[in-house]
């Protein structure tokens, strides 16, 4: 089966949370719900799922800001790891901002994540030598279990 690589719709969001759930990229202080919201606001193009066989087993949320672009939330099942559907939704994701003049893309990883690490040094992204600082504007309340 090919990976049907498309725009998240509404629809979709009940099976991305549990997608992300999944994939072990949910922490207390996002909630899920509310970061679909707000990127539903924010260049909704650049937010992808990846379907086989009806079920949404893959996500990628880019943004570009005029400068650089990002992404956020790169999720494949667990049971569908190393079948290249990262590889797909990632090139997806670089194909759009390419179009939209992107020159670079970046992206965090959490340090003690290896295999994403690993992932991403197989696609050709490198370590920059730059610290990640942060400052939270709006403070959600902890995500609740919907």
């Amino acid at each position: 089966m090919t990976l049907i690589i498309r725009t998240f719709t509404k629809a979709d969001e009940a099976a991305v949370v549990v997608l992300w759930r999944a994939a072990g990229l949910l922490r207390p202080w996002n909630d899920p719900h509310r970061d679909i919201a707000r990127k539903q606001t924010m260049q909704p193009e650049l937010f992808l799922v990846g379907e086989l066989g009806g079920e949404i087993i893959a996500s990628a949320m880019a943004g570009y800001d005029g400068h650089r672009g990002s992404v956020y939330y790169l999720a494949v099942s667990p049971d569908h790891h190393r079948e290249g559907h990262a590889r797909a939704i990632m090139a997806e994701v670089e194909r759009r901002l390419l179009a939209l003049g992107c020159p670079k893309l970046n992206l965090m990883v959490r340090h003690d994540n290896r295999p994403a690490i690993g992932f991403y040094e197989r696609i050709a992204y490198d370590e920059q030598a730059v610290v990640v600082l942060g400052k939270r504007l709006v403070v959600d309340e902890p995500a609740s279990h919907h």
